[in-house]
């Protein structure tokens, strides 16, 4: 009861915020009421609570879809794999016969490939039946985001890696019994047997995902499937992304990269609204990141870190969570102004960068931090005015004036030209023609969604669609069931799928691809930073635009980029905005809207339809 009691008094004083050290002081007079044992317990009970209660994380088991390989299709070796299909209650039992069976000798390892038909954040489970030998079975498992990983062992650079996650590792199965083993992003996994000599009766392998139990409140269909498949991509991406932070990627890295983070929380707040990963991974690069420290090191991350926290108000409006980051916003903005001269000419230190394949472009960098500068002070300014802080508005008011007084360049760079529109210093279409030079060529995954935004911006929603089925749809009709690190479109053309063995003379996207970053099979096929196609469509394509904070206004204007028909939801901190657009033979669009009660309407592009409810 006391310990009980203990705990309730932990997290009330949390709960009012008591200073630190009389919270101390009380846990510890509590805990010297227990006796040792109890003192343990409490200790215990109190940390696992504090740190695991609120992240909405769960564990579901998943069987394998298919047994792509066996090393030996004779039957001497290995039989009956078709059990691995079935479903396995995760009990193994002495009478159960309905087991793979496994045999190894001098001349051959037993060997299986599985494919649990999308990819996955977790481990697996391997139960193993019941044998004449009592004792473990050493097995050799390796994971694999493509076919190719799966059955390639680490032997270079370039190879898949054991760096941040385990990939390719031994464990020793139990005798009549189960056991975990990994933590990684794989879709398909090669289980090997390591002895020789040796009988192995494997009852099951489950996948073991771990992802947060959360619903989708933003959807998007329209009759065009393959729109509706990136769509969801996206949305899938980061949702395995969305741990405790949000993780670049599942594999590898598994940190938060705060430039990454911008597609990311666009993407959470279009189809899950908020969510505590996020806040969790701003407050962490915040924490991580004394000033006058950059993000990650890059000053470009540091102005991204403003930019999320601008637009996640924007949809948000949690003044209380943008007050607690009131003097971090404002010492940031400071550092940066104070680098900006009269002439508007920036003067960031720390590693300068963008994105991977203009890394080792000085002028493009140069040009696309200058816009990344007016973007992060003119999101000054509107954080400034939420917070009621005049000295910080005429601050960045006055540096945003000094920026734009320089003429930047494009350097015929489609990042550089992106970086200028969305900024808003573009002046003339030479920077839209940049980007549609070449199509789907010649970008990152990253920025792709930048470049998309600023067709947009240009009107160019037809054209954005169009590199959207070819870039992102490109990498579905490769295997894709996330979206990946990095794509060269010239490559798609000449490239194996990911979910297949490579034949010989085709491309094998995953082992030689990678130009940029981490090359080869150390690139990542789950990388939340090529998610910013999903909020992109349904803020162009759905048309739904917040423009007060917290969603109490949006405007909606659908552009349809060759559909008839777009429907779909938007998650505001009032409830969901529902739409359904229809085009007509004449080109007209009708749309119905339902609002939730405090959101205001506006419709451009559209025609409400009779009995159309624009607030409840």
């Amino acid at each position: 009861m006391i310990w009980k009691l203990s705990l309730i008094l932990h997290l009330e004083i949390k709960k009012t915020k008591i200073l630190k050290p009389f919270h101390h002081l009380l846990l510890i007079t509590y805990a010297l009421m227990l006796p040792a044992m109890g003192r343990g317990m409490l200790s215990n009970h109190v940390l696992d609570h504090d740190i695991e209660s609120s992240y909405n994380l769960v564990t579901e088991h998943i069987t394998p879809r298919r047994v792509l390989w066996v090393s030996d299709s004779t039957g001497r070796n290995i039989r009956r794999v078709e059990n691995l299909m079935r479903p396995f209650s995760g009990q193994v039992s002495v009478a159960d016969t309905s087991y793979t069976v496994m045999i190894s000798h001098r001349e051959h390892k037993a060997a299986i490939l599985l494919d649990f038909g999308r990819e996955i954040q977790g481990g697996i489970e391997i139960a193993s039946s019941i044998r004449d030998t009592q004792m473990p079975v050493a097995l050799k498992v390796r994971f694999g985001e493509s076919v190719t990983e799966a059955m390639s062992p680490i032997t270079d650079k370039n190879s898949a890696s054991n760096d941040h996650a385990l990939r390719d590792f031994v464990i020793n199965a139990p005798w009549l019994g189960t056991i975990q083993a990994g933590n990684s992003g794989f879709r398909f996994v090669s289980i090997e047997l390591e002895d020789t000599a040796i009988q192995y009766n494997l009852k099951a392998v489950r996948a073991v995902a771990h992802y947060q139990n959360i619903p989708y409140l933003g959807s998007f269909e329209t009759d065009n499937p393959q729109l509706n498949d990136i769509w969801r991509t996206g949305a899938y991406t980061v949702h395995l992304c969305m741990q405790k932070y949000l993780w670049d990627g599942i594999k590898r890295d598994r940190l938060v990269w705060v430039g990454d983070l911008h597609p990311e929380v666009m993407t959470v707040l279009s189809v899950f609204g908020q969510n505590g990963a996020v806040n969790r991974s701003l407050d962490f690069a915040r924490d991580d990141t004394p000033l006058p420290g950059w993000m990650n090191s890059m000053c470009s991350y540091s102005l991204w870190w403003l930019i999320i926290q601008r637009d996640q108000y924007l949809y948000r409006g949690n003044l209380d969570y943008l007050k607690a980051q009131h003097a971090y916003i404002k010492a940031l903005l400071g550092q940066i102004c104070h680098l900006i001269d009269k002439k508007g000419n920036e003067h960031l230190n720390g590693t300068r960068f963008l994105d991977w394949p203009t890394s080792d472009n000085p002028a493009v960098i140069n040009s696309g931090l200058h816009s990344l500068c007016y973007m992060a002070v003119n999101a000054g300014i509107e954080l400034g005015h939420a917070l009621a802080d005049d000295d910080l508005v005429r601050m960045c008011t006055a540096t945003a004036a000094d920026l734009k007084q320089t003429s930047l360049p494009n350097c015929d760079n489609k990042e550089a030209a992106a970086l200028k529109i969305i900024s808003g210093l573009s002046k003339d279409t030479t920077d839209c023609n940049v980007i549609l030079k070449d199509g789907a060529r010649h970008f990152s995954t990253f920025y792709g969604y930048y470049m998309l935004e600023a067709l947009a911006r240009s009107g160019k929603y037809d054209e954005a669609t169009d590199i959207i089925t070819k870039y992102w749809g490109g990498m579905l009709n490769l295997g894709a069931t996330t979206f990946w690190e990095e794509l060269n479109y010239d490559d798609i053309a000449r490239a194996g799928r990911i979910d297949e063995f490579v034949n010989s003379g085709q491309y094998d996207i995953h082992a030689d691809g990678g130009n940029y970053c981490y090359k080869g099979l150390r690139m990542s096929l789950c990388h939340g930073w090529a998610s910013g196609v999903t909020p992109w469509m349904t803020r162009y394509i759905l048309g739904i635009v917040p423009t007060e904070p917290g969603c109490r206004a949006v405007t909606i204007e659908p552009h349809l980029c060759g559909c008839t028909m777009a429907r779909g939801t938007f998650p505001t901190p009032l409830g969901i905005i529902t739409v359904s657009h229809r085009k007509d033979a004449d080109g007209t669009v009708y749309s119905t809207i339902k609002a939730p009660k405090g959101v205001r309407v506006t419709l451009k592009n559209t025609v409400a339809e009779n009995g159309s409810s624009l607030t409840e």
